[in-house]
């Protein structure tokens, strides 16, 4: 069983940085690739940012250019760093594994369905 705990998420400004944290429960971390999707209030989830296990990042195009992901293998973490936000970024993130090892092409990263577990998420409201 794999155990995802997000943290970090709260209240900022238009303008501000924040990074989220997500630590991995997992004897095989280091083959997960890991994600992150937010929710926003009355949208569906949307795919924010994957890092491969190779250490591949991958962004949508909302983000790309102002948030950073990041892995640390060692301490069984995955980071966003989010910078420059926008009200547009309140959202609800989660954090997400995808533990098979089998190979994907960038764009299916986005998919919610090839994520295994999931964290129960953390809040980010950015005020204008």
């Amino acid at each position: 069983q794999v155990q995802l705990v997000e943290s970090g998420g709260r209240s900022v400004q238009t303008g501000d940085s924040l990074r989220l944290s997500c630590a991995v429960s997992g004897r095989n971390y280091i083959t997960y690739t890991m994600g992150w999707f937010r929710q926003a209030p009355g949208k569906e989830r949307e795919f924010v940012a994957a890092i491969t296990w190779g250490a591949d990042p991958y962004y949508s195009e909302a983000v790309k250019g102002r948030f950073t992901i990041t892995r640390d293998n060692g301490r069984n973490t995955v980071d966003l760093q989010m910078n420059n936000l926008d009200p547009e970024d309140t959202a609800v993130y989660y954090c997400a594994a995808k533990t098979s090892m089998v190979v994907v092409e960038p764009a299916r990263l986005r998919a919610e369905e090839i994520y295994d577990y999931w964290g129960q998420g953390t809040r980010v409201t950015v005020s204008s």
